[in-house]
């Protein structure tokens, strides 16, 4: 666990998770990244009672990248609120295919989630049940058969960055539910958590904080030399 840690103090704990790992307990009942990093903690602090660790915000399970989790009710209180009113500035990695898209672009939708097949509904335009998601990207690396897009997030909607890349032709490397014609060995998909820009909600220091790419995956390799 100590090398998935990115930056740890009194208040945040923010972890660079891997592709696979759930950040919370869900219906499949498999150890999530929160219970194993409460009994790292305890075990690494020699803490006699339980451990005190809440989830900020959620990524998708096949998704790799930065999660935070704080280490007091005042931090869990105040990053929650900073997430409702956007004030965390994500940024994310995505390998796709090399087809021509526009070298940057903001791209608006609307999102639909479907609870049953847990996959979002992209719409060019307003939609009855569907919310409204913005992003941009700009193409930061060309490989022999991919391209690495820089995606800044405006909202956060369920599958945002998977649905929209898949509605303008380009579904990330292993997302098989988003169109991508091959799954990954892993069973992740090229989405990374690459940066989170924030204050801190105790100190009001300002944190940038980046998260390695995957080390055991060649693309990922090739896209942060």
């Amino acid at each position: 666990m100590q090398e998935q840690i990115v930056f740890e103090d009194n208040h945040l704990l923010v972890i660079n998770k891997k592709a696979g790992q759930l950040v919370q307990g869900d219906k499949t009942g498999d150890l999530s990244l929160l219970d194993l990093l409460k009994v790292f903690i305890k075990k690494r602090d020699q803490k006699p009672g339980n451990v005190f660790l809440g989830l900020v915000h959620r990524i998708d399970r096949p998704t790799s990248g930065l999660v935070i989790y704080a280490k007091t009710s005042k931090a869990l209180s105040r990053l929650t609120q900073m997430v409702k009113n956007r004030e965390i500035k994500k940024t994310y990695w995505a390998v796709v295919p090399k087809v021509e898209i526009p070298k940057s672009q903001r791209l608006i939708h609307y999102l639909q989630k479907n609870e049953k097949t847990n996959k979002s509904t992209v719409f060019p335009k307003v939609t009855e049940g569907a919310k409204e998601a913005i992003l941009h990207y700009e193409i930061i690396k060309t490989l022999d058969n991919f391209q690495l897009l820089e995606v800044d997030l405006e909202t956060g909607r369920h599958h945002q960055i998977r649905a929209q890349l898949s509605k303008i032709g380009v579904p990330i490397k292993g997302d098989l539910k988003y169109g991508s014609p091959r799954s990954n060995p892993d069973g992740g998909i090229h989405l990374h958590a690459r940066r989170l820009q924030f204050i801190h909600p105790v100190t009001l220091e300002k944190l940038t904080i980046t998260a390695p790419v995957p080390q055991n995956d060649s693309v990922w390799k090739a896209c942060e030399d």
